[in-house]
């Protein structure tokens, strides 16, 4: 490059260098990291040989910096945020159905009670085959673009086009969206007299009040000891967790604390006004509880109010404060740790930086062999703490360890199982079983008891299961295999007809009879070990 053209460019850099404000130009006579920073973006802005885009550019050094950081600091787009946001506020605005694709077109499952959809008419094995004009059935639109269309701002209308079995011609029907709630707990019934059964998906914005009324109905039907289901609940509002865990604590008992370098130490105590203060409790938790799931598990087993049963947590014991940007982006950056009672820190260890070997830590745990057998957890022995009022040992170094192992079982399903579940033919066939007998299974099986009681899987499902598993190259290896997989395989499907009959509710009232750590829990509170 000749001397003239560097000069020039020089001229160009810095005259966009000092148009900057004045406190800019003071920060970067300093040295300062942000005017460095926004000097770089500048210059590659104004002289960079090819257009850039501004906003990713942005975006993407905003990750390059959080990705050095932990495992769990994140950017995410206005989109992505508000994606992330909307399981954990409660509600979202749209036309209140549940639905599934079947062949290509969306059949509604169930319309939300008393939801708008329900209200104008829209039943059970309705197909919606056109929004407004726009037709979704046949035409092999992705489930999210179905989804857009569907949702809205509350009080809009939308125009929607239904095929309905026995109806000589298409229906139509004018919605006008509503805020629909996003129901958090998945079930809650009494699995045996006495003894109720809450199983909590995640901690959203309205799970508290979700698991007082659970509660509240549970005892009017006889509750004294509970099950409180958290497998899978990967966490949530941290609120949420100190207010569901108040729920079993007495007055003035320490939940949680948090600590970071800017943070300060905080508490986080019961107020006394629980409604589950007596009473045995059982918490259930595996590799995927979480975050606030951790944070409930480790309280009551910290305070002694509830023995802990399954497997290991996963270890998310970081503080996320949002950082939220006018464009509707956000960053969620830690800024403190998560301790129990006894001063357990709930986060496992990584490394900075290391985001694929965080991971694949559920892998290598599997691999293990922690997953199947207690003895492979080697506890690190200078992370020995005692619960505070009956002074047990429990470790620390990550995660909540169970006071009783259930080791996941690995024999229970087969390989021709586990094949026919990732090729999606249990679900799809069961859909169209659904769909062509809902009126004769509705009016054979009037109530749920009828049906859990009477109703036998017919073999006709399964043979259709099993032919549309070898239309995808999917065979047992030989029929001892598929007669040990249909005993298993019934109860699915029991399940999954109950599930779309009726609710989740009755989904986990059949499969939890087969659920290892859920009958371990019922074992201990009947005196057995």
């Amino acid at each position: 490059m000749s001397y003239r053209k560097k000069t020039v460019l020089l001229v160009v850099f810095l005259s966009c260098v000092f148009s900057l404000s004045a406190q800019f130009r003071i920060h970067l006579e300093k040295g300062s990291p942000l005017a460095k920073l926004s000097a770089a973006e500048l210059a590659i802005d104004n002289l960079y040989v090819d257009s850039v885009d501004e906003n990713k550019l942005v975006e993407d050094a905003i990750r390059g910096m959080l990705d050095k950081l932990d495992p769990h600091s994140a950017y995410t787009t206005p989109s992505e945020t508000k994606e992330l946001n909307e399981p954990l506020n409660g509600d979202f605005d749209g036309i209140g159905v549940q639905f599934n694709m079947m062949n290509d077109t969306l059949v509604v499952i169930q319309p939300v009670v008393n939801g708008p959809s329900e209200k104008v008419g829209i039943i059970a094995g309705d197909r919606i085959v056109n929004v407004n004009d726009t037709a979704i059935a046949g035409v092999k639109m992705p489930r999210e673009q179905i989804m857009k269309r569907l949702r809205g701002p509350k009080g809009t209308k939308v125009n929607l086009t239904i095929v309905r079995r026995g109806a000589p011609a298409k229906l139509h029907f004018m919605v006008i969206r509503d805020r629909i709630p996003l129901k958090t707990v998945d079930a809650s019934y009494l699995i045996r007299p006495g003894i109720g059964y809450i199983r909590l998906e995640s901690f959203g914005i309205h799970s508290p009040q979700e698991i007082s009324q659970s509660i509240d109905s549970l005892q009017h039907e006889g509750m004294k000891d509970l099950i409180l289901d958290l497998q899978e609940n990967g966490g949530g509002y941290l609120q949420s967790a100190v207010e569901i865990a108040q729920q079993f604590l007495p007055d003035h008992a320490l939940i949680v604390y948090t600590k970071g370098r800017r943070s300060p130490r905080e508490e986080f105590h019961s107020n006394g006004k629980g409604k589950m203060l007596k009473g045995k409790v059982i918490v259930l938790i595996d590799e995927f509880s979480a975050s606030a799931a951790e944070i409930v598990t480790g309280a009551l087993q910290d305070q002694d109010r509830a023995i802990v049963v399954g497997r290991r947590s996963f270890g998310k014991g970081l503080v996320q404060r949002p950082v939220p940007f006018p464009d509707g982006s956000m960053i969620r950056l830690t800024v403190a740790h998560y301790y129990t009672p006894s001063g357990r820190c709930i986060q496992k260890p990584y490394k900075k930086g290391d985001l694929k070997d965080y991971e694949m830590d559920l892998d290598h745990r599997y691999k293990h062999g922690e997953f199947t057998n207690r003895d492979s957890i080697h506890f690190d022995p200078s992370q020995k703490y005692y619960t505070l009022r009956k002074h047990r040992l429990v470790y620390g170094g990550g995660g909540i360890m169970p006071d009783y192992f259930v080791p996941l079982d690995t024999l229970q399903y087969t390989a021709f199982h586990r094949k026919l579940l990732v090729g999606n033919s249990i679900y799809t066939q069961t859909l169209s079983y659904i769909d062509n007998y809902r009126k004769e299974l509705k009016a054979k099986y009037p109530s749920f008891s009828s049906f859990r009681k009477n109703f036998m899987v017919p073999q006709a499902l399964i043979d259709s299961i099993v032919a549309e598993g070898a239309r995808q190259k999917v065979k047992p290896a030989d029929d001892k295999e598929l007669q040990k997989t249909i005993p298993t395989l019934s109860i699915q499907l029991k399940a999954l007809i109950a599930r779309d009959l009726w609710g989740m509710n009755e989904y986990f009232e059949i499969i939890n009879e087969k659920n290892h750590t859920v009958q371990k829990a019922l074992q201990l509170l009947a005196g057995k070990k």
